[in-house]
């Protein structure tokens, strides 16, 4: 079976990459079009963005340990870019560490589960046009680029 296709094929990935491929499982099962290690706007790039069915965007930043997450200085710079922000974190992660006020998904490398929902802060239309537009294109960039990896594909901000 091809390694693309068998759903239980787990590649060789870091911790946090194995808790953003759960993440994106996750919120496919639920209508969201996902895209990992995304560039909402200059300096920064976030884990997990969603497209909702409905048009909202949820962010996910994925935390592998302590260190991870105590190390991290930009993620309030992230707020700004979605309508609800989460921490995904394993079972083993101190989950007292993160900050109330944002969402709380619990992952693995095969699933996520949403256990403390994220508030909904609503992205101001222009503000959502912009990032529903850069996320398409950066989903067609991608998918380009897996079918003709040698395509010189320009970046479009």
């Amino acid at each position: 079976m091809n390694v693309l296709t068998d759903p239980q094929h787990v590649p060789d990935l870091l911790p946090g990459q194995l808790l953003s491929r759960g993440v994106c499982r996750h919120l496919a099962s639920h209508g969201f079009s996902v895209i990992e290690e995304f560039v909402p706007d200059r300096g920064l790039r976030v884990d997990v963005i969603g497209l909702g069915p409905k048009g909202e965007l949820w962010v996910v930043e994925c935390k592998s340990s302590r260190a991870d997450f105590q190390s991290d200085h930009k993620w309030e710079g992230y707020l700004e870019w979605c309508d609800r922000y989460f921490w995904a974190v394993d079972l083993g992660f101190p989950t007292e560490l993160l900050p109330e006020e944002s969402g709380l998904i619990i992952a693995d490398a095969y699933d996520a589960e949403i256990v403390r929902m994220a508030p909904e802060v609503k992205l101001a239309a222009p503000r959502r046009n912009k990032l529903i537009r850069k996320f398409a294109a950066h989903a067609a960039r991608r998918l380009h680029a897996l079918r003709d990896p040698d395509a010189q594909l320009s970046a479009w901000a």
